[in-house]
């Protein structure tokens, strides 16, 4: 089947869209580059460089018809949406509904919509926490990612369109950037690879930092294939069940970075502390047993296992040879877009056969 996929270009979104051309589907990625990198992007995918609030959203689908859009792209990042809910908003809202819009004109069958099981809930008072409990969001990121729910909720009953919505947890892995809710494992990562010293956030009273569920994007992807076909009007936890503090995530860290470098500085085996964000919660773990039952899903990966995999393919990005393969750009609409945030312009909407690093 033809899948679009927004976002495809990011951390989870690329990993998703090879996990979709592996499966055999023919896929379509829109991304501004904003966060993503077009070294992520799969070669055998059909890339448009668009901002999913733009106008020129419609010619894709025009062109394109896909039956599945799976929505990936987003402003993630929770103290980002607390310093500017309107941007927010902007983006995680209006431009979801521009998507909306044009799914159901170009009768596309179904959205696959990525929430957040790390946002949306807050500080439950069910914890570990299941689908039964009322999501009470804390920041504007969260709210913006629920009320992204009910809006399908009227799509389905006002059109017909189908939906999946998958609550993520914490996830990490390969082509993980610094941002977004589980940024802290490419930071701590980087720093340890660097020889620098790292920070933990914390409130007074969690001196270990927060406790948060991480989930490999590698589980992730598994997810977003079942639900292709499964799921269908409801909405699931996608994340481990198991609780970890932020140190206890630096110190696998730590003791894998070792692994590979046995002179790592015990000195970077602590960590300062400083004042949580704006925004953050104190805990979140989902339970995942909904997924079980309506995908025929559960995590397979340890978090030992997600950190040394995610450790390799850092070592094989220092070590390959990037080759660039001038873009042979297929121009069909030249009216600018706004770029996302930076106040740049996009020249135009490009559809790339895209070359990535051998």
């Amino acid at each position: 089947m033809k899948i679009l996929v927004t976002g495809g270009a990011g951390f989870i979104g690329s990993n998703v869209v090879d996990g979709y051309i592996g499966a055999g589907h023919d896929v379509v990625v829109i991304d501004n580059l904003f966060t993503g990198k077009k070294s992520n992007l799969n070669p055998r995918a059909t890339f448009y460089e668009a901002d999913i609030r733009s106008p020129e959203i419609r010619e894709i689908f025009e062109r394109e018809q896909p039956e599945i859009l799976n929505h990936h792209a987003a402003q993630i990042s929770v103290p980002a949406s607390v310093s500017d809910p309107l941007f927010d908003a902007d983006v995680n809202l209006k431009g979801f509904l521009n998507l909306l819009e044009n799914a159901v004109k170009h009768q596309t069958r179904k959205v696959i919509f990525i929430s957040s099981g790390g946002a949306i809930y807050g500080e439950a008072e069910e914890y570990p926490t299941s689908e039964r409990y009322a999501p009470k969001p804390l920041s504007p990121y969260a709210v913006t990612k629920f009320c992204s729910e009910f809006y399908l909720g009227y799509y389905r009953h006002q059109h017909g369109l189908q939906y999946t919505i998958l609550r993520y947890a914490n996830v990490y892995g390969p082509r993980q950037v610094p941002h977004g809710e589980a940024g802290v494992v490419s930071i701590f990562m980087t720093n340890l690879l660097e020889g620098k010293p790292s920070v933990l956030n914390c409130f007074p009273d969690e001196p270990k930092g927060m406790i948060r569920d991480y989930c490999f994007v590698g589980d992730v992807v598994k997810a977003n294939l079942k639900a292709l076909t499964e799921g269908e009007g409801d909405f699931f936890n996608i994340g481990t069940g198991k609780e970890t503090k932020t140190q206890d995530l630096y110190n696998v860290i730590y003791e894998a970075v070792k692994e590979i470098n046995p002179g790592l500085p015990q000195a970077l085996s602590r960590l300062s502390t400083q004042a949580a964000r704006p925004g953050d919660i104190k805990r979140s773990c989902l339970v995942t047993g909904k997924a079980k039952d309506g995908l025929g899903w559960g995590p397979e990966t340890l978090l030992s296992q997600g950190i040394r995999q995610t450790l390799e393919w850092w070592a094989r990005e220092k070590t390959r040879t990037v080759s660039h393969t001038p873009l042979r750009a297929d121009t069909f609409c030249r009216k600018e877009a706004p770029c996302m945030r930076t106040g740049a312009r996009s020249g135009r909407i490009r559809t790339h056969p895209m070359t990535t690093a051998a």
